[in-house]
C-alpha cells in the first residue's frame, strides 16, 4: 500500500537513491557520491527557506516514487501557482496508481495554499508522461514555450 508524506530530514538518502534511477531514466550519469547527492537533497530541501519541496510515496519502507515542487507567484488574479518540477515514479511501481495518488496529493496541496492552478512540463519525446497526463484531464499549452539558461557565477547570470 502506497503512502504519502512531505519529505523530511532523514529522507535524503531515499530520495538521492531514486533520483539516481531518475538520472538513468533521461540517460545521464548521476554526479557525486551518493553521500555528496544526499548533502545536495538536504541543502535543497531541509534548509530554511527551503528551495524547493518534495512529496514522497512510500511503499512500506521503499521509496515508490517523489513529486518535487514550488510554489510561483504571481498567477491569474496575482494567485500563487504550484509548479511541479519532477515527478517520477520507479520503474517498479509504475502503473500501479503511484502517479495519480501523488498528483491528487499535490492538487489538494495548490487548493490548501490558495493557488488558482498547477504547472508542468514535460519533454516532447516522453509520450508516456503526456498519456499520463492526458488521462488526468490535464490539456498542454501550445501557446507556451519552455526557456532554460545556465546559471555561470562568472557571466553574471
Amino acid at each position: 500500500m502506497i503512502t504519502l508524506a512531505d519529505a523530511g530530514p532523514g529522507d535524503e538518502d531515499a530520495i538521492a537513491r531514486l533520483c539516481t534511477e531518475l538520472d538513468r531514466f533521461y540517460g545521464a550519469a548521476s554526479a557525486g557520491t551518493p553521500t555528496e547527492r544526499a548533502a545536495q537533497v538536504r541543502a535543497v530541501l531541509f534548509t530554511d527557506p527551503p528551495m524547493a519541496r518534495a512529496l514522497l510515496a512510500w511503499d512500506g519502507t521503499t521509496l515508490a516514487g517523489f513529486a518535487a515542487y514550488s510554489f510561483l507567484w504571481p498567477a491569474a488574479g496575482l494567485t500563487a501557482s504550484l509548479y511541479l518540477k519532477e515527478l517520477y515514479v520507479a520503474r517498479a511501481h509504475r502503473r500501479g496508481g503511484t502517479g495519480k495518488l501523488i498528483m491528487e496529493r499535490l492538487y489538494g496541496i495548490a487548493v490548501s495554499k490558495g493557488c488558482s492552478r498547477v504547472e508542468w512540463t514535460t519533454d516532447t519525446g516522453n509520450t508516456a508522461a503526456q498519456a499520463f497526463y492526458d488521462a488526468l484531464g490535464a490539456t498542454p499549452l501550445p501557446t507556451k514555450i519552455f526557456y532554460r539558461d545556465a546559471v555561470a557565477p562568472e557571466s553574471g547570470r
